[in-house]
């Protein structure tokens, strides 16, 4: 009998449970090699070469390339760990959190400062708030304009 997950729900928003942390094992693991100098040095010589070293889902390797931070949550990533490919490229959490959202890293810190985003229209998918799918690049990625 499955899980009963009502926080499926909420627009925007991946849990990391059980289920994604199975998912997501050698992706996360991945960026956690990335703490060691030795292990970045490598993994920016030759991203590809380094990630096939790994036993990630080609579709996981995909996502760490394009830097579709999103995508590497929606197969399984946590954002703690995929912080550390932020860092490797020199990022801030500030700006990776940004990219995320569509906003520049200004926009995102504004947002931010001024308690973030409303749940008006953001407390189930189907609402019409700013966090919705269809609002968000995330959303707009996975379908065809047409």
């Amino acid at each position: 009998m499955p899980l009963d997950k009502p926080y499926n729900d909420i627009p925007g928003t991946t849990i990391f449970d059980a289920d994604q942390s199975r998912k997501g094992y050698w992706l996360n693991q991945f960026c956690m090699s990335l703490m060691k100098a030795e292990n970045r040095a490598r993994f920016k010589a030759d991203e590809r070469a380094y990630l096939d070293e790994w036993a990630m889902t080609e579709e996981q390797k995909a996502a760490v390339l394009a830097r579709d931070l999103n995508r590497c949550i929606a197969l399984g990533g946590n954002i703690y760990f995929l912080a550390k490919i932020g860092a490797t490229d020199g990022k801030s959490f500030q700006q990776m959190a940004g990219s995320m959202t569509g906003m520049t890293e200004e926009e995102y810190r504004d947002m931010m400062l001024k308690g973030g985003r409303s749940p008006d229209g953001n407390r189930h998918i189907g609402e019409d708030g700013d966090a919705q799918a269809h609002r968000q690049p995330q959303g707009r990625a996975g379908r065809k304009e047409g």
